[in-house]
Parts: structure tokens; C-alpha cells; sequence
């Protein structure tokens, strides 16, 4: 189990330079500057873009000073499971463009080869491998390194993510298993709504399979730290590559809440701008649900953000040491089995939960921290649930 550790500071985040070093954490980030770094790759289609080369591939190579050792070839297999649908095609493509994946696999129950053919057709180093069906599953997950799971249903208008749960757990439940089958150590991110109860079942499965490991499954909320920074940005006038806003809880509805009073640079809101950010943020996928029409949920942005925790997993692996995101995890970070907060990244999964984050927040934060556990613990009981129905049906036949 990851350890729970107090970092008195945390200045910068995706996209700032490092600061030199000194005590504590000096630098965070999802994606770092590409002043910072060199990439290795400059393909066309990223071209002079330095924004897009930092936010999307930033293919790290220390400077001569670092003693951390970043290894300079594409190595990494990544594995996509739902790559045919709404998040899965914009998230290939996203991670087929990062210089660290030598593999990229992609699989569906159908309608995959069209995708894979298109993205093979990207000059990035990354080979594109398609799966189809269950028949395949199994090969493409021997050797991956992490595996991305957005397979599901998209939310509707009307619809809330509890609505999600009855298809989509089933469907995580069936994926999980395979991947305990063919690649128990990889990193598993999932990204299947509702994630507060899709992580939980995916632990269970895990913990019956015997291989489960908390330190590298991961519930994808990179989204809400995305809105939250962006929001953040647009309402203060800052610029955004310098935001920096902490979100924690879970990733539905009120279980979301961004620490605004945490938020870097160091900026004050009114009572109201708090409780106007908040619900926005909280409420940012019925925004685009309904911005949609029924076409949709939000899907560009997911696979955006999921893109970003996808490169943060990889530069961890290669042994980048400054690398930290918002995640739900398993957790004692509270009284709740899991939640989501801040991790330091690492070659092993979760290094550590900056409990920081939890300290020295507002009366809001506070109250709103409280009134959000009820429902998140309904939601982690109800995975557990639902795996450990299922693992009884199964034995009963």
C-alpha cells in the first residue's frame, strides 16, 4: 500500500519548468515544458508547436545534471480496450503520437480495423496492432505495459452516471479478468463510468484472482484537474499553462471537489466565485452532455485528459522522478477505501499520496469533503457489491 506522505510544497504543475531543487516537491506535473525537455522526435505534424510537443509528447531526455536516467527509445506497449468508440479513436490517436510507446493495441468487439488502419498511417514510432472480439482480447494484453479501459456506454441526455452502472460494470468486470489473465502487472487506468464504482470492481476481480496490486490501478479523474485549471484560468484572467487546481473525492457529481483554496499560483476567490467554480467543475459532463444534444458526452476532452495520465504513467516507468497527478485510488487518506487525491508516480505505480492537498483547507472545503463521502462510499459499496454478486453467481453454476 502506498504510503501517505505531507509535501509542504507543491509550485508548478503540467507545463511549468521545473524549479531547482531543494526540499519537498518542486515541480508539478502531468506534462511537462518542452523547454525543460528535449524531445528526441520532432515529427512534422507537431512541428514548431512547442505547446502541443510539451502537452502531448514530450519525449524526455534529462539534462546533463539529472541523475535520474530516462531511456531515449520508444519501449512501451499501451493497450486500449474500447478503441473504436467515442474516447477510444481521439485517445489512440493522442497516445499513438507519444515518442515512449513502441506498441500500440487497440481493441473492440468490432469496427477496430478501420481505426488501426488509419492510425497506422501516423508518422510516430508507435506500431498499431488491432484486436477484434473476445477471441482476441487475450493477445492483445500479453506484455503490455498499461492498459487504458474508456469501454462503455456514453452518458445521454437525462442520463446520470449511476444510469451507466448496470452496462458498464458487467463490461469492466469481463476486461479486468482478461487482464489479470495476460498482464496482472500492468498499469490499468480505467476510465469506464461511474469510475467510483467501476475502480472498486476492478479491485475485487483483481483480489479474486489473486494478483491485485493498489499501487498500480488507477481511476482515470485527470479530466477534472483539466476543467478545474481551465476554469480556474478563464475566470481569474491567468495564464493557463501556470494553474494549477488539486481536485479530490471521486469523479461524479458532488464526489468531485477541486481545492481551489490550493490552487497555484496562489490567487483568492469570493464566496461566490468558490461556489460558482465548484458547481461547474462538478457539473462540466452535464455541460457537454447537453451541449451535445444527444449526439454525445464529453469525449475530446476525456481522451485529452486520459492522453495525459497515459504520458504521465509512461514517463514514471522510464523513470522520470517528478511526477505527480490526481487519481482514485486505493486509499487511507481518509476513512473511505478509495479516493481521489494527488499520487507521486513511479516505476511501481502510486510511491506516495501527498496528504498535504487535505490540510489547511477552507470552511467549504471542509464541509463540502464531508457532504461528499456519504455518496462515494455508496458508490465504492456498490462495485464491491455488484463483483462480489457476480463471483457468487459464477461459482454457483
Amino acid at each position: 500500500m502506498a504510503s501517505n506522505v505531507t509535501i509542504s510544497s507543491v509550485s508548478g504543475q503540467a507545463g511549468l519548468l521545473p524549479k531547482p531543487r531543494s526540499h519537498g516537491v518542486t515541480s508539478y506535473a502531468g506534462l511537462k515544458a518542452s523547454s525543460s525537455i528535449a524531445p528526441v522526435s520532432q515529427s512534422p505534424f507537431l512541428g514548431s508547436n512547442v505547446s502541443l510537443r510539451a502537452s502531448i509528447a514530450p519525449r524526455i531526455v534529462p539534462k546533463a545534471k539529472s541523475t535520474s536516467q530516462i531511456s531515449p527509445e520508444a519501449s512501451y506497449k499501451v493497450a486500449v480496450l474500447g478503441a473504436a468508440g467515442g474516447i477510444g479513436q481521439p485517445l489512440g490517436l493522442l497516445i499513438k503520437m507519444s515518442p515512449l510507446v513502441s506498441e500500440l493495441r487497440l481493441y473492440d468487439i468490432a469496427n477496430v480495423k478501420g481505426v488501426a488502419a488509419d492510425l497506422s498511417h501516423c508518422n510516430s514510432p508507435a506500431q498499431v496492432l488491432d484486436f477484434t472480439g473476445p477471441s482476441e482480447l487475450a493477445n492483445c494484453l500479453k506484455g503490455v505495459d498499461v492498459v487504458v479501459i474508456p469501454a462503455g456506454v456514453p452518458r445521454k441526455p437525462g442520463m446520470t452516471r449511476d444510469d451507466l452502472f448496470n452496462i458498464n460494470a458487467g463490461i469492466v468486470k469481463t476486461l479486468i479478468e482478461a487482464v489479470a489473465d495476460n498482464c496482472p502487472e500492468a498499469f490499468i487506468h480505467i476510465i469506464s463510468n461511474p469510475v467510483n464504482s467501476t475502480v472498486p470492481i476492478a479491485a475485487e476481480v483483481l483480489k479474486k484472482k489473486g494478483v491485485y496490486n493498489p499501487k498500480k490501478l488507477f481511476g482515470v479523474t485527470t479530466l477534472d484537474v483539466v476543467r478545474a485549471n481551465t476554469f480556474v484560468a478563464q475566470k481569474k484572467n491567468l495564464k493557463l499553462v501556470d494553474v494549477d487546481v488539486p481536485v479530490v473525492g471521486g469523479h461524479a457529481g458532488i464526489t468531485i471537489l477541486p481545492l481551489l483554496s490550493k490552487t497555484r499560483p496562489s490567487v483568492t476567490f469570493t464566496d461566490e466565485e468558490t461556489e460558482e467554480l465548484t458547481k461547474r467543475i462538478q457539473n462540466a459532463g452535464t455541460e457537454v452532455v447537453e451541449a451535445k444534444a444527444g449526439a454525445g458526452s464529453a469525449t475530446l476532452s476525456m481522451a485529452y485528459a486520459a492522453a495525459r495520465f497515459v504520458e504521465s504513467s509512461l514517463r514514471a516507468l522510464s523513470g522520470d522522478p517528478d511526477v505527480y497527478e490526481c487519481t482514485f485510488i486505493q486509499s487511507e487518506i481518509t476513512d473511505l477505501p478509495f479516493f481521489a487525491s494527488r499520487v507521486k508516480l513511479g516505476k511501481n505505480g502510486v510511491e506516495s499520496i501527498i496528504s498535504a492537498d487535505l490540510e489547511g483547507v477552507t470552511e467549504y472545503e471542509a464541509k463540502a469533503l464531508e457532504a461528499l463521502k456519504p455518496e462515494l462510499k455508496a458508490s465504492i459499496e456498490k462495485g464491491i457489491a455488484f463483483a462480489n454478486k457476480q463471483q457468487e453467481a459464477a461459482a454457483s453454476v
